[in-house]
């Protein structure tokens, strides 16, 4: 076995995760990096951020492969005066890579939501949102419990599958009702409210649900709960198969790299208040 170059582990990337896959305002790909430098370890996250790039530089990784671009909108600098010019500056003198996979990895199978669907326990996956090009791929993914439980015992569930957050896990809906049928989308899901009730689920998973979208969401279907989880946590599952995948594909290749999954929580928020039980005054 050889040690890869970036060119090569892109290239890789590119074949599990094609960038033509990737919704049209997407930006995935290699974001800086030598294509000829050596790359022994990866470090896998969901965020390109200061932490991970520390994680990365602590690790001795060449590389970054995260889920999320660094640089989605446009931009005509990376000067080291805003936050994200600094953490290309940092990697760049670090000799760390960054490369992103974000909605073509959500859109492959298995893909963002399979793992997303698979730890909270779901069999028989099919996407939500079938691709144009290829209906076994696509956005989401439906699913069915192979045994049927109360809403409040699936979101317990959910809860214990995925990593800790300080938000945890919110319900809407009866905690007694009948849940086998579920949909799930790794991130924000609320685009996706009409495919959701068109699948007829029991129960929709994703992150980032807004108060108007979900509200209408509740009234046009009101059997099907929605259980609201972290963006960060609903994504974080695919990167050890992410992990998996991209070094058997190398190893195909007479290639070897050493891969690990980011430790550190990217999840935004710090910590919750319980509201006071009663009645809103």
């Amino acid at each position: 076995m050889s040690t890869p170059t970036l060119a090569q582990v892109v290239a890789v990337l590119d074949e599990l995760y094609p960038p033509a896959w990737a919704e049209d305002w997407d930006r995935p790909g290699l974001v800086c990096g030598d294509p000829d430098a050596p790359v022994e370890r990866v470090l896998l996250a969901v965020d390109p951020v200061e932490d991970v790039v520390d994680e990365a530089v602590a690790e001795g990784a060449q590389l970054v492969l995260a889920h999320h671009p660094l640089l989605l909108r446009g931009t005509s600098t990376v000067a080291a005066t805003f936050p994200k010019g600094r953490l290309v500056h940092r990697l760049v003198r670090s000799g760390v890579a960054l490369v992103t996979a974000h909605t073509n990895a959500d859109s492959a199978r298995p893909g963002v939501s399979d793992a997303l669907a698979r730890v909270v326990g779901l069999v028989d996956l099919e996407p939500l949102v079938p691709a144009s090009h290829d209906a076994s791929l696509g956005l989401g993914r439906v699913g069915r419990l192979e045994q049927p439980l109360p809403l409040r015992a699936f979101a317990e569930q959910v809860a214990q599958a995925l990593p800790g957050t300080a938000g945890g896990v919110r319900v809407a809906g009866d905690p007694d009702a009948r849940v086998e049928r579920v949909a799930v989308c790794g991130g924000a899901g609320d685009s996706l409210f009409a495919d959701v009730r068109a699948a007829g689920v029991d129960a929709f998973v994703t992150a980032d649900l807004r108060h108007h979208p979900a509200s209408e969401a509740r009234e046009q279907a009101p059997q099907t709960a929605l259980v609201e989880v972290s963006h960060w946590a609903s994504e974080w599952p695919w990167l050890h198969g992410a992990a998996e995948r991209l070094t058997s594909a190398l190893a195909e290749r007479g290639l070897s790299i050493t891969t690990s999954v980011s430790v550190r929580s990217s999840d935004p928020w710090s910590f919750h208040v319980p509201s006071p039980t009663g009645t809103a005054r």
